[in-house]
Parts: C-alpha cells; structure tokens; sequence
C-alpha cells in the first residue's frame, strides 16, 4: 500500500489570517510527519487543506485530485457536530475515492487544554480570575456533550471552574456569562477561547465585556503532534485493514 494522504479538512472563514493559519497548520503537520520518518524512509505523506463550509476546495475535490493514493482524512473540529457527522462523509461519499480512513476530530482533548491554559496565561490571567470557556456552539447534541468534556479538561488544568458560553448558536451568550460572573462578585474576568483559529467569532470575544481575552487554539507543537497522532493511528488501522 503506498502512503496514505493526509487530508486536513477544516471549517472555512472569510478571515484572511484564519485561512492563512490553516495553511501553516498544515505545513507544521507535514513537517513533524516527516521528522518522525524512519531514516530510511523516503515516502512521505502528501498533506492537503479541504474546507466544508465558505471557501474551497471542498474534501470531494482534494480526494478526487489524489486519485488511487489512500488517505486520511483529519477532521479538524473542536468538537463532533454536523459537520464531523453529515458533512465529512457526504463529501467522502461525492468524492467516489476508493479508500479513506477518518480520524476523530481534534477535540476535546487533554492536549488543547493545556494549550488553552498557556494561552489564558498569556493573556494575563492569573489564579483566581473567572474564566469563561468560549465555543462557537451547536444545535447537535454530540457537540455540546463535546463542549462539555473539554471544559472539564480545562477547568481540571486551571485547577478553577470555568463557565461555558457560546458565541453564536446555543445559549448562555458569551456576554451573558461575563455580566453575570461581575454581578456575582468576580472583579477579573477571562475568555477561554475555544477556536481553533482568527475569524469573526473571535473577534466578537473582545465586544463581551472581559478583562481579557486568550488567542485562539492556533498553532502550536502539541496540537500538531495531536494531528499527527491521528493520522498515525488511522493509518495503522488501513494496514490492518489491508492485511
């Protein structure tokens, strides 16, 4: 079996700076694929960007375009709603491509809390600050249990509870959240955020009222090394799979 592709498949934005992180974030992978090559390994995976929303290419087309290699395709969502569920296997289905292994997506997961906390910290928060655990939110059940998981994983690295809130669809709001924590006594106030990159709901964070708001997910070592796994993994599968 020749070397399976990774496919990136991300949501799209109309944010010059989103687009571009998803791009870097696709390089980094690539480059820590083949950092972690054997010596004598001269294949490398080819690692290709899809969108599902916004902007293209859409995951049909990239898998057309690799014709018979294998692939993988990584969601990378922050949490499993409509777009892991419908939107990731109908494009695969349209694509007519032969064999494609799909990873879990990226969240929630231990590895974007702790990227979470070191972006709060840079952001100026300290212990004892509130902190709201911001998501773009979802009408998928799946999702919001999604949430939920990964705000636990947070608050266990902040060893603090963290209020979730929701920028665009689900409720509390975002704001709603932070009037609230001031109300009941919390003098600094922080935003989470749980996204993966710069874009529109991002840039709502800082209309809510916080103190301080903390970068998106973005790129960083260990969120590349947490694709990176996935890929792995879904790969070991394929072998088995063709054995």
């Amino acid at each position: 079996m020749s070397v399976p592709a990774l496919v990136l498949v991300a949501h799209g934005t109309r944010s010059a700076r989103g687009v571009r992180m998803i791009g870097d974030l696709a390089e980094a992978v690539s480059r820590e694929l083949r950092g972690t090559a054997a010596p004598e390994d001269i294949s490398v995976p080819l690692v290709r960007t899809a969108f599902v929303d916004v902007l293209g290419p859409a995951p049909s087309e990239v898998l057309r375009d690799l014709g018979s290699v294998p692939a993988v395709v990584v969601p990378a969502f922050l949490a499993s709603g409509y777009h892991v569920y419908q939107d990731v296997p109908r494009e695969i289905g349209e694509s007519g491509h032969p064999s494609v292994s799909v990873t879990p997506a990226m969240g929630p997961d231990v590895a974007l809390a702790r990227v979470m906390r070191m972006r709060l910290r840079t952001a100026g928060w300290r212990p004892g600050d509130a902190v709201v655990f911001a998501a773009a939110g979802s009408s998928d059940p799946r999702a919001r249990r999604d949430v939920r998981r990964a705000v636990t994983l947070l608050s266990a690295q902040l060893d603090t509870p963290a209020r979730v809130a929701y920028v665009a669809t689900g409720s509390p709001r975002v704001p709603e959240v932070v009037a609230a924590l001031r109300e009941s006594g919390s003098r600094r106030v922080f935003i989470a955020s749980y996204l993966l990159a710069h874009g529109l709901f991002h840039q709502r964070l800082h209309e809510a009222g916080a103190d301080g708001v903390a970068e998106p997910i973005g790129i960083h070592p260990a969120v590349v090394r947490l694709l990176a796994g996935r890929y792995h993994a879904a790969v070991r599968d394929l072998i088995r799979t063709a054995a």
